[in-house]
């Protein structure tokens, strides 16, 4: 066959769109011969398991084309090697051609001629917002991987994987919720959001999908749904009866009745459900559905008229007809207007043979000679089963489903695969190596299909080119004919398509690694070393899968260098470890690759008794984690580590070590097996082991920090530990135990708790060792409501103790293993404990079985001490046993006749000793024999008796503490008397009376005790009943150890019940256990103290004192009450230091009652009484208690007050006033030095005693604002008033008086903000309160950059120098920090009378200008320099030579700063920088004041016309005099300006000199100058001078007044100037602030005020215009009463107010009114020289009217105006200039300059909102075409913050001038991205009434209204639509509205 022509070679597909064309890369050959396979699948990739088909990207190519390419193929071999090349290339280039045809997408309808093949999707032509159908192929813990058509693979995040609206109801139910809800293998619909950079590789990029139904049923409306419709949902509620339904639409919602659910699905809250539509209620928009998957898979989408692209979804099901058939597939149309295409692998048939198109071909010649007849209607077509058996496709079309739509080609794709069609995933194949596989079709130059004979059913593969042999096959169909069988190995598997990709390669069946699927765990593999991190390294196999090696498993120990260990490149040997979700690691662990043992990939693999081999992987306290391969884990309990006990586990062994362990037991459904390091278990016959609940001996081997170590005494040699917990019953003596415990010490009885392996787990608790026999072992032995406690030897019961607590109760162990469990509410009686707080672990107690139950083995207990309560005295016996062996083992290193002391002090016998010391607590004693024996005698025991020190004393022996060789003693003579009753009778008569004084008692005998001695555990009682004798009761119990005990007084009478009577067991102690609480008695024997059972406020009590705190003692009194002495309730007089310096622990004191306990301020157990014990209280009358009621918040300013301190916070000290009344110290306030105010806390500790003075109180919080020092506070302020405080963090109105600081004071400061420039600082000096420091107050020296040593934050000193307030209330402070303020120091010059000429002055540069700059002397005084002055020489840069700062010093040689004049009326200073003598001279004799005497007739020129006169210069000088207006003239003179003017060359004469204010009087009256002085009435000038001192304070108020009459002038031209030709139009334009001392104030006031920023401005707004409003209107009444005609008329209005613009304006348009153009030209060039620099809006205004005068009377007119905007933009602002000329050719309707000025102003202020508006809106007035591209190019350009604004604007422009339907939809994309925004809604609602369509209105309303807002806007749309009903509607709907609003109301209620 010949080549292709040149002719058709040269043809070139044509684009018909951006997805039409492909990459115009060279073609490559992927795999050349001898080549190593590569492989792309190695981590998660976009494709399937296997590259995209065909491979390289490679596609179907027509007959002609194949043999085209086989004829050069053949031509190329035939001509040799380098012939071949070239044909190659050319050959590559036609390929190339083909694929960008088949690589493309079409749609829209079929025009012309047909396409050649059929739409695929690729990575190059997919893009974002195309809707996909894919299968589920992977869930993940953070995403989902989706497989789609074409083999590709998609990502879905979590986030992505539903809408918001369940984002917090699906997280919170589980943490891993992505499962619950999907499935592998389960049908989804997604949106592309993105696709990776097209940089990236082609297996890197990732594609990133979604499967919010908002966005894939976007466009869905209630109307357009249809009965019988297939629809996904999301379950958003599991309800009794069924589900509700979300579609991820707000406009309706669904609901599934559980009798229509499928039975075998499994539906949780967020489960994306298809379901048919049944029942559609547009009444309540509900939605009823069906799930039965039969009926889905059946339903087919109707035809319906007008639908849209948009609600096609993937998936849905259509009726198609065949149009005709293409080189890869067949394109159908369905829905009417549809036409989509399905490719060779969608087919019908599974294995479509190579003449497939037969088919296709007749149905398609019978569609058309039948086409006309067809009726328009949908049939369902049975396809018959996936075995093959399929009927001929009929007339009537064929179904199948959505594959892929793409809304920006309209491309559509389908499917008839059977699976698909029957809403099912074709099923899945595993990859394996199958030998006869049948070839069924063989595609010329592209590939193979296959039919593989897997089970249960045939798989179809497909082999590509490249993978039907490893070197280049010519002739594909030659080799491989249909019908013959070849061995091909399965690669991957497409899930959605359901066929696999294949190889016949050779070399694929050699290794046995060649995919992620041939990878098995524990298989040993050859890998080579790619790259080495940080985290491990990366090893390739040799067919080109990847896997990770982990750091821990590249060697046996850890390396810190992991490049060294590992070189790129090298070949090493590794064992799988894992693969999952093709992530596989490797291990390079030799222990692991050598092993020879069985290894456990699975839970099942682990039985009992397999030794294998693992690695550690976490080390705990109780046993070690080991991991094994495939994630398996086990767990080693501590015991079976092969450890001695109480070895530490971390110390032998190390995370990442193999270990050899033995199975001991597992349980695969639970995922548990337990592991033993112990390989060959000790056997041990039976009569060796020690059985549980046995008592044993051992000796003390080693002691531990946690356990005691004990060889156990046993036939079999067995170590035994013993934790510390288990020492003792009681928590303490646990402690001292195990402190004395040596190596060799014998336990006489220990408990055998439990055995674990080789160690014995004892317990040394007498209670459990002496209940040994009845403790429990297992649940047989448990029955419910039994007692189980530890037990005397006559009550034989149980004991356990505790394991374990959390925060819902306490485990409870007994023997081995047995627990039970008590929870909270079951263990204590107190609700309100925390068990944490109540127990501890290896706590013994007692416990009452509640409940047993067998088959979960769960015992339920209670500890409740109510139900636990002791009937026996075993606890405190116990204690008095463990206290006799802890003493013996403090003495066990000396002999024991040391402990004979103690036989000299036998209980109730009289001993002799000496007082050694008097504590605070009582007296202690000494006795000769022993020295290291003390005794002591409480106060309650002495007696009343003051023993001296060094006196004699007996006293009878009540306690003996054996460990801590104390005596307790007694001198009451009660215990005496009977003492010395027994020494006059013999000693026979003292055993006798001695054994009489125990004679009557009985065990379970009630006795009536007396406290005498109150221990820490326990109390020493007195029985008066007999004879005194001494007993001891606990005062606490096995479940109350840690609870905190009833407080027990001495004197304090109780009930007991005697246990035990003196014997060798109970150490000769009489033993007693204590009654209930409810049944003690009273404290006092007295009859008056049994009647106090209660107390009133008021009533006098004697207390004991049992703590001293910082601020409070603490007391007790009557029977178990607590009460309290607040520090200020000491003395009278709150001025002690420390006022409980005098008290002491145990003191008695008599208090007042002040006021009851406060339940609700309890923080323990015990409510506090309020108590007081000043001395007036106590001395006082009883009616105390009505003086307390009327007692009062009784504060007054300037009131001297002491507080104590309480707490100390970052910048407020608090204080304690009273018991109810606190005080607040600002840190600013307690000191002016630096130094003290950075450790401000170390002066203020807890408990200081601080004095000071109130400067404002809030009653309602009884808080007081307090400062150190004394103020005064005029009546004025505060009439005498108390001063509210308002809260600390709003903004008081005490900041605003601020009468505790006056000009003058030094104050402390921190500097808050350091001001921009020479702005200088905001220190704070109040909590709310902010003073500004000068720059020229900074330091006391002229110095270059003083603000180099301050920061924000720093603490400074500083002094007030001026306080003023505004009209609005605030305060101005001004400071200076020159550190010497007392005159030592260069002062600064405060004010103008202090300056003269020549006066070598000093300053800071405030601002430069092209024309000089100006200098700050002080900070009142600024002065400037000329351009002229400011060098000898020319500056060139006056900014860069004098930057805004730098110091200009008069001091300084080089730079001498001298005054040139000076101007005391007008507050103007001149200086000079220049350095020349001959300046200086003439200078000084300019300036000379001694040169002019009063009564001397000058000449002059007049410098200055103001309205109250004239400033003349007197010629050959400098100076400057005033000649006021009343002398001017001897006649009456109106108006000045009308007859003097600048320049004016005058005489006058000089009436007065002031010298030292610098001040020239003069009079240029006709009799000044002709007639002697003495005819003008002042004969000597006294008068006069007397008159001008009078009216020098006028003379500057007018001088103010014309100041600040000049700025209101100055905003007032956006009213005045809009006169034509000279319009101008000021909607742009910004007015600036006046001058800089007013934006100066601006800065001060925005830091020192805490109101908002917005609220500022906004009020300062409002009140400048309502000023410029009042005087606009004053000067419109003059000017239309005396409007100026003339050019002097207004000359004299522009030397008034030259920074007027509306006068030169007004100017300019009388020039035009006669025709004088040049002169108007030049009154504006006049104007803009004139008016001041600053003055910006003034200056605009004149530009704008020079624009509109060019634009008349300019020649050329634009040649003109273009001019003078280029100058003006140098000068202006540019934006405003734009606008400016804007408005001009707007207003002249210059449309072509509008739009070339647009169009760079929308370059040049791309960010400027305002400028793409104007742009707009000239758009839409012209009616032109292209608002979306402008609309597209400003969302690009803008800010993200002006979008809503942009939009908006832009929305209301269209409904104003535009289209309202694109001002619809803007409004309506705004609202779908912020539902909830009222501002929109109430816009949108408002262009809408304005058009006044009605339905449209009421539609919007009714979508307002049913959004879920807060109530607020809520009622604002309900109100903005009762509004439009009213006036619009009939009262129905008026009703309907209320009806709405009321139901809203009641829901929101309820």
């Amino acid at each position: 066959m010949a080549p292709p022509s040149k002719k058709s070679n040269s043809k070139k597909p044509k684009r018909v769109d951006k997805l039409r064309g492909a990459s115009k890369k060279p073609f490559k050959p992927r795999i050349r011969q001898n080549d190593p396979v590569p492989s792309e699948a190695i981590a998660l990739q976009m494709e399937d398991e296997v590259p995209d088909f065909p491979r390289g990207g490679k596609s179907f190519l027509s007959r002609q084309e194949h043999d085209d390419i086989r004829a050069e193929v053949d031509a190329e071999f035939e001509a040799g090697e380098r012939k071949m090349k070239k044909k190659n290339s050319k050959t590559t280039k036609k390929i190339h051609v083909m694929e960008d045809d088949m690589g493309s997408l079409f749609g829209g309808g079929i025009t012309g001629k047909l396409p050649r093949f059929a739409n695929r999707i690729t990575l190059k032509n997919i893009s974002p917002g195309m809707k996909l159908w894919g299968v589920v192929a992977e869930v993940n813990e953070k995403d989902l991987v989706v497989s789609l058509p074409g083999g590709l693979r998609g990502l879905v995040r979590a986030s992505e994987a539903f809408d918001p609206v369940f984002d917090d109801e699906i997280k919170d139910a589980e943490g891993n919720f992505l499962p619950r809800i999907f499935h592998i293998g389960q049908l989804v619909s997604c949106v592309v959001l993105q696709l990776d950079d097209d940089k990236k590789e082609k297996g890197k990029r990732k594609i990133w999908l979604s499967l919010r139904l908002s966005l894939l049923h976007k466009g869905f409306t209630l109307d357009v749904l249809q009965e019988g419709m297939v629809l996904a949902a999301y379950v958003k509620s599991i309800e009794d009866h069924g589900y509700i339904l979300h579609f991820g639409l707000p406009s309706f919602t669904g609901f599934l009745p559980k009798s229509s659910q499928a039975e075998d699905v499994e539906i949780n809250t967020g489960t994306i459900l298809q379901g048919v539509l049944r029942n559609i209620d547009k009444a309540h928009k509900v939605v009823y559905m069906s799930c039965d998957p039969d009926t889905i898979s059946k339903c087919v989408t109707k035809d319906l008229k007008g639908i849209s692209i948009d609600l096609l979804i993937p998936g849905m099901m259509v009726n198609a007809r065949v149009q005709s058939t293409l080189e890869n597939g067949v394109m159908l149309s369905f829905l009417i207007y549809f036409t989509g295409t399905v490719d060779i692998f969608h087919l019908q048939t599974t294995f479509p043979s190579s003449n497939w198109k037969d088919d296709y071909n007749q149905n398609k010649k019978s569609m058309a000679d039948q086409e006309e007849s067809w009726p328009r209607t949908v049939t369902f077509i049975a396809l018959g089963t996936w075995e093959g058996h399929y009927p001929k496709i009929c007339p009537s079309g064929v179904n199948a489903r959505i594959l892929f739509i793409d809304p920006t080609t309209r491309a559509v794709g389908l499917t008839l695969n059977p699976h698909l069609v029957n809403n099912k995933a074709p099923p899945c194949t595993r990859c394996d190596i199958y030998d006869h596989s049948k070839v069924v079709r063989v595609d010329r130059g592209l590939g193979l299909l296959l039919e593989v004979p897997s089970i249960p059913a045939s798989t179809p593969t497909y082999v590509t080119l490249f993978d039907v042999a490893d070197e280049e096959v010519r002739k594909m169909e030659k080799k491989y004919r249909e019908g013959s069988h070849v061995r091909v190995r399965i690669l991957g598997f497409r899930n959605l398509e359901g066929f696999a990709m294949g190889t016949l390669k050779a070399s694929a069946f050699e290794g046995s690694v060649f995919t992620h699927s041939d990878v098995k765990p524990g298989m040993v593999v050859k890998a080579k070393v790619i790259a080495v991190d940080s985290f491990g390294a990366i090893v390739q196999f040799s067919s080109g899968v990847k896997a990770l090696c982990p750091l821990r498993h590249m060697s046996e120990f850890d390396i810190v260098k992991p490049r060294k260990k590992f070189k790129v490149g090298a070949e090493l040997m590794f064992r799988v470890l894992g693969c999952k979700s093709k992530r596989i690691t490797v291990t390079h662990k030799k222990s692991l690759l050598k092993s020879k043992l069985a290894i456990i990939i699975s839970y099942t693999d682990a039985t009992d008794g397999l030794i294998t081999h693992g690695w550690i992987t976490k080390i705990e306290k109780h046993g070690c984690f080991i991991r094994f391969y495939n994630g398996v884990q086990g767990f080693a309990p501590s015991s079976e580590l092969g450890l001695e006990p109480g070895c530490d586990a971390s110390l032998m062994y190390h995370v990442g070590q193999v270990v050899k362990c033995r199975v001991t037991g597992s349980v695969p459904a639970l995922r548990r097996i337990n592991l033993s390091f112990i390989i060959k278990p000790m056997r041990i016959s039976e009569d060796d082991m020690v059985k549980l609940g046995s008592v044993v001996q051992g000796t003390v081997d080693r002691v531990t920090p946690h356990a005691i170590i004990v060889n156990v005494t046993a036939k079999g040699c067995l170590k035994g530990s013993i934790s510390t917990e288990h020492l003792a019953d009681h928590q303490g003596h646990a402690a001292l135990m195990k402190a004395m415990l040596k190596p060799g010490y014998e336990f006489d009885q220990l408990l055998v708790l439990d055995v674990e392996g080789n160690n014995v787990i004892l317990s040394a608790k007498n209670s459990l060792i002496n209940s040994a026999q009845q403790l429990p072992l297992d649940l047989t032995q448990i029955r419910p409501n039994s007692v189980v406690l530890s037990s005397t030897r006559i009550i034989c019961l149980n004991q356990g103790y505790i394991c374990n607590i959390i925060e819902t109760g306490c485990f409870v162990r007994f023997l081995g293993r047995l627990t039970g469990f008590s929870p909270r509410h079951k263990a204590m009686d107190d609700q309100r404990a925390v068990p944490s707080e109540s127990f501890y672990i290896g706590q013994s107690v007692r416990s009452n079985i509640l409940d047993v139950n067998s088959e979960t083995g769960r015992i339920t207990l209670s500890l409740k001490q109510s139900h636990c309560l002791s009937t026996d005295a075993s606890f405190i016996q116990e204690y008095f046993l463990l206290e006799e062996k802890i003493a013996k083992l403090q003495l066990s290193d000396s002999k024991d006749s040391e402990l004979k002391w103690a036989e000299g002090f036998n209980i109730g016998t009289v001993v002799e000793g000496k007082v050694y010391d008097a504590k605070d607590l009582g007296v202690v004693i000494s006795f000769e024999k022993y020295n290291d024996v003390f005794g002591f005698i409480t106060h309650y025991q002495s007696n009343g008796t003051k023993a001296k020190r060094g006196s004699t004393v007996q006293a009878v022996v009540l306690d003996v503490a054996k460990t801590e060789h104390l005596v307790d003693l007694s001198l009451k003579a009660e215990f005496l008397d009977r003492q010395k009753q027994e020494s006059s009778n013999s000693q026979t008569g003292k055993k006798k009376r001695r054994r009489e004084a125990f004679k009557g008692l009985q065990p379970q005998q009630t006795v009536n005790a007396i406290v005498e001695i109150v221990k820490e555990n326990y109390l020493v009682l007195s029985l008066p009943e007999y004879n005194y004798a001494i007993g001891y009761a606990s005062v606490s119990d096995y479940n109350t150890q840690k609870v905190p005990q009833k407080q027990f007084l001495h004197g304090q009478k109780v009930t007991a019940i005697v246990m035990g009577l003196p014997s060798p067991s109970t150490f000769g102690r009489l033993l007693l256990v204590l009654k209930s609480v409810s049944e003690a008695t009273e404290t006092s024997f007295s009859k008056r103290a049994k009647k106090k059972s209660s107390y009133n406020v008021g009533s006098l009590v004697q207390a004991e004192i049992t703590d001293i705190k910082p601020l409070e003692l603490r007391l007790k009194f009557g029977i178990r009450f607590h009460g309290r002495v607040h520090i200020t309730e000491v003395s009278d007089e709150n001025v002690s230091e420390n006022p409980f310096s005098n008290f002491r622990i145990g003191q008695t004191l008599s208090a007042r009652i002040m006021a009851k306990a406060n339940k609700s301020e309890n923080n323990g157990k015990h409510h506090q009484w309020e108590l007081s014990i000043k001395p007036e209280l106590l001395t006082g009358s009883i009616e105390v208690e009505n003086k307390l009621a009327d007692a009062e918040f009784r504060i007054s300013t300037r009131q001297r007050v002491t507080g104590y301190v309480y707490k100390v916070e970052n910048e407020w000290i608090w204080l304690t006033i009273s018991r109810h009344i606190k005080g607040q110290l600002f840190i600013l306030d307690t000191s002016c030095e630096p130094n003290e105010l950075q450790e401000f806390r170390k002066h203020f500790e807890v408990g200081k005693a601080v004095s000071g003075y109130v400067l404002s109180a809030n009653k309602e919080k009884k808080l007081l604002r307090i400062v150190l020092h004394q103020f005064s506070v005029s009546d004025g302020m505060l009439n005498g008033k108390v001063l509210n405080l308002d809260d600390q963090h709003s903004n008081p109105p005490i900041e605003n008086l601020i009468p505790h600081i006056c000009e003058g004071d030094t104050l402390g400061g921190r500097i808050s903000k350091i001001l921009p420039g020479v702005g200088g600082l905001l220190v704070q000096i109040g909590p709310h309160l902010y003073g500004k420091v000068h720059f020229t107050e900074l330091e006391v020296s002229w110095v270059s950059d003083p603000l180099s040593s301050y920061h924000e934050g720093q603490f400074v000193k500083c002094k007030v120098l001026e306080i003023s307030h505004s009209e609005k209330g605030t305060v101005h402070v001004d400071l200076s920090l020159q550190s010497s303020l007392d005159g030592m120091h260069n002062k600064r010059v405060e004010k103008i009378d202090n300056l003269h000429p020549s006066m070598l002055v000093q300053g800071y540069v405030k601002n430069v200008t092209s024309k000089g700059c100006f200098i700050m002397l002080s900070r009142k005084l600024d002065a400037r320099i000329l351009l002229a002055n400011l060098s000898d020489g020319y500056v060139e840069k006056p900014e860069r030579e004098f930057p805004v700062g730098k110091l200009v010093s008069g001091s300084d040689e080089n730079l001498k700063c001298r005054v040139l004049s000076v101007e005391p009326l007008s507050q103007r200073i001149e200086v000079t920088l220049k350095t020349s003598s001959a300046t200086s001279v003439m200078n000084s004799r300019a300036n000379d004041f001694s040169s002019i005497l009063v009564g001397d007739i000058i000449s002059g020129t007049i410098k200055r016309v103001e309205s109250f006169g004239l400033f003349i210069t007197i010629n050959e000088t400098n100076m400057v005099g005033l000649c006021h207006k009343s002398e001017l003239s001897d006649d009456l003179i109106t108006n000045i300006e009308t007859k003097y003017k600048v320049g004016d060359r005058v005489t006058a004469k000089i009436l007065k000199v002031d010298e030292q204010r610098h001040r020239i009087s003069l009079g240029m009256k006709n009799s000044y100058i002709k007639e002697p002085t003495q005819e003008n009435g002042f004969d000597d000038g006294t008068q006069l001078s007397t008159f001008l001192e009078n009216n020098s304070h006028e003379i500057q108020n007018l001088d103010i007044e014309y100041e600040d009459e000049e700025y209101p002038v100055l905003s007032q031209a956006e009213s005045w100037a809009s006169i034509l030709p000279l319009e101008v139009d000021f909607d742009d334009l910004d007015h600036s602030n006046l001058d800089d001392s007013v934006s100066q104030n601006q800065i001060l006031t925005n830091e020192a005020n805490t109101m908002d920023e917005k609220n500022k401005r906004q009020a300062k707004k409002i009140a400048k215009e309502k000023k410029e409003l009042e005087i606009r209107a004053a000067e419109e009444r003059l000017m239309q009463n005396d409007a100026p005609r003339t050019a002097d008329e207004f000359e004299k209005l522009v030397r008034g107010s030259p920074n007027s613009s509306f006068l030169w304006i007004k100017y300019m348009a009388l020039m035009l009114s006669l025709a004088d153009i040049e002169k108007a030209r030049s009154i504006a060039e006049r104007a803009l020289r004139t008016i001041n620099i600053r003055e910006e809006s003034e200056k605009l205004n004149i530009w704008t009217a020079y624009f509109n005068l060019e634009n008349e009377y300019g020649n050329p007119r634009e040649e003109a105006v273009m001019k003078v905007f280029q100058r003006a933009l140098q000068y202006c602002d540019p934006k405003k200039v734009h606008l400016a000329l804007l408005g001009m050719c707007e207003r002249t309707e210059q449309h072509k300059l509008a739009d070339e000025l647009l169009e760079k102003m929308t370059k040049k202020f791309k960010h400027s909102c305002k400028v793409w508006l104007r742009r707009i809106q000239l758009v839409l007035k012209q009616h032109q075409d292209g608002v979306q591209s402008v609309i597209n190019r400003a969302l690009l350009c803008l800010p993200r913050h002006k979008h809503i604004k942009f939009i908006t604007q832009t929305a209301i422009l269209e409904f104003k001038s535009g289209v309202p339907d694109r001002g619809r939809s803007m409004f309506e994309g705004m609202l779908r991205e912020y539902p909830k925004r009222t501002d929109l809604w109430s816009v949108y609602l408002d262009q809408e009434i304005r058009l006044g369509d009605g339905d449209i209105i009421r539609a919007l309303f009714e979508r307002a209204i049913n959004i879920s807002l807060e109530p607020r806007k809520m009622k604002f749309l309900f109100k903005k639509y009762l509004e439009y009903e009213k006036s619009q509607g009939d009262e129905e709907r008026i009703e309907s509205v209320k009806r709405k609003a009321l139901e809203y109301a009641n829901s929101t209620l309820a």
